[in-house]
């Protein structure tokens, strides 16, 4: 076989991942806060890129208004002359005495002005004045204390000894955010030079902090110590404490056993068990978490049909300045400035129509979203259909994997409520009698509604859960059926049929 060169002629399509495609493929799944942090990085590293802030209209207006007419000699605002901060030059402007402004220091009780409230709510930015200079309630709203502050506060009570409260420190130091202390006292022993017994004795007076329960290091001495707190802490409870794998189990029959006591003692210690706090120190969480906010809005319009809007207060305003580019560039000195300002503009400008586009990219498939699930903003969640990510897309032109990153993590405000857009994507579970598919929330919702509305003598169990569906048309297994109501964390029917009768003989 004889080797030889040539030359060959082939064409080919090929897609490049350039930064900034990949940058538009990244700005489709960022949250609202994900990609005002990025703008806010992009504003830092491109000179040309500004914010576009909404402006104080009624503050604008009325700086205009006061340069546009300065007012007459005679007709100064009483706080313009420091001569007019008399006693009686106030009440003549304020129609009152100072006593009632100000109790602690009595004034005449001359007639001031009549136009004292309009002077506060322009000092506070609630009337014409700028509503930027008032006072903000949330910058007056106490702190929330951590549960670091809460407990250095109880140390600092509770120990005298330098020693000890070195030792409470460290304690506090390997609390988690529920509460737990996750370390060895052995090794705080070892690394400040003590004995394991002093660390025991200072863990055992942590213990009596508050709230109770602080400082255990395990579920069962948590609750112990806040039912030591309650004069609780029998013999009893102390068992059913230490068999709290039993407790998850329901396995009623054996707790009772080694309890010593009685079905109906036994119902009276499960509640007091459920007015337990497992995780004490959650109520120094340190901050509420952050609140979710609505890419997209719909809204129920006039003649029936829905009105969907991106959120404005999600759409990030972001503007190229152009007249900076025009004053700087003939400036440059050398051509790495050139090449600089123009990749800035070049990224400017990229960036600004991927917004554009990630916007209207979420408003079309929350659009096909809406169209879809039309029946369930009507109904409910009973009505809500099957879909997948492949409808959508070949519904609107798109790839199935853009659809999936604009759905993630993204939110819409509806009638109903605040959903995931992810939400309105289920399962399809096939009708018994050929008909339309059911989508698998709205079968779990069903579900839910037949085992709420069981009887203590009558306990469903899967297998006539079953045939309930089935006779409603809903064709499932007994496998899906099972895997739904762990998923709902509804126990079997065995374990619901031993607490409804348990509780039935309760209330007898």
């Amino acid at each position: 076989m004889a080797l030889a060169a040539k030359l060959q002629l082939r064409q080919s399509q090929s897609l490049v991942m350039t930064p900034q495609l990949m940058q538009s493929i990244r700005l489709l799944q960022f949250t609202h806060v994900e990609l005002e942090h990025f703008i806010d990085e992009e504003i830092e590293r491109n000179p040309l890129l500004e914010r576009a802030e909404p402006q104080d209209d009624a503050a604008s207006d009325q700086a205009q208004k006061i340069d546009a007419e300065p007012q007459a000699a005679g007709d100064g605002d009483w706080f313009e002359k420091e001569a007019g901060w008399s006693a009686e030059a106030i009440s003549e402007k304020l129609d009152t005495s100072l006593e009632n402004l100000f109790p602690d220091d009595p004034g005449t009780s001359e007639r001031l002005g009549p136009d004292l409230t309009a002077q506060w709510k322009s000092a506070s930015g609630s009337g014409g004045g700028s509503s930027s200079e008032g006072l903000d309630a949330g910058d007056m709203a106490a702190s929330a204390i951590t549960l670091r502050d809460h407990v250095g506060e109880q140390v600092a009570l509770a120990f005298a000894d330098p020693a000890a409260r070195l030792i409470a420190a460290e304690l506090a130091d390997g609390l988690d955010e529920t509460g737990y202390v996750r370390v060895d006292l052995a090794e705080i022993a070892t690394r400040l030079g003590t004995d394991t017994a002093s660390v025991a004795k200072v863990l055992a007076v942590c213990q009596t902090f508050e709230p109770a329960g602080l400082f255990a290091r395990d579920l069962a001495e948590c609750l112990s110590l806040q039912l030591a707190v309650r004069d609780r802490l029998d013999p009893a409870m102390k068992a059913l404490v230490a068999n709290l794998e039993l407790l998850a189990r329901r396995d009623f029959q054996t707790l009772k056993r080694i309890c010593g006591v009685d079905e109906e003692d036994l119902l009276d210690m499960l509640a007091e068990i459920r007015a337990l706090d497992p995780r004490p120190g959650m109520a120094f969480s340190g901050g509420a978490s952050d609140a979710i906010v609505a890419d997209v809005e719909v809204r129920a319009a006039n003649d029936g049909s829905w009105t969907v809007e991106l959120n404005a207060e999600t759409l990030p305003r972001v503007l190229v300045d152009h007249i900076y580019f025009a004053q700087v560039s003939p400036h440059a000195k050398n051509q790495a400035e050139k090449d600089f300002l123009a990749e800035c503009l070049q990224n400017a400008n990229w960036l600004t129509r991927s917004l554009d586009q990630r916007a209207k990219t979420i408003l079309k498939v929350a659009s096909e979203i809406v169209r879809q699930q039309d029946a369930f903003l009507v109904h409910g969640v009973r009505q809500l259909k099957p879909l997948n990510l492949r409808t959508v897309a070949d519904a609107i032109g798109m790839h199935e994997s853009t659809v999936s990153r604009v759905t993630a993590n993204k939110y819409m405000l509806t009638p109903r409520g605040v959903f995931e857009l992810r939400y309105f994507f289920t399962a399809s579970i096939a009708a018994s009698g050929g008909g339309d598919a059911h989508s698998s929330e709205a079968v779990r919702d069903r579900i839910k509604q037949l085992i709420d509305e069981e009887k203590p003598v009558d306990v469903l169990s899967d297998d006539a859960i079953v045939d309930m569906l089935r006779e409603s048309g809903v064709d499932i297994a007994r496998r899906t059926v099972a895997k739904y109501r762990e998923g709902m964390n509804i126990p079997s029917s065995v374990q619901r049929r031993r607490e409804k009768r348990a509780l039935a003989s309760a209330g007898r």
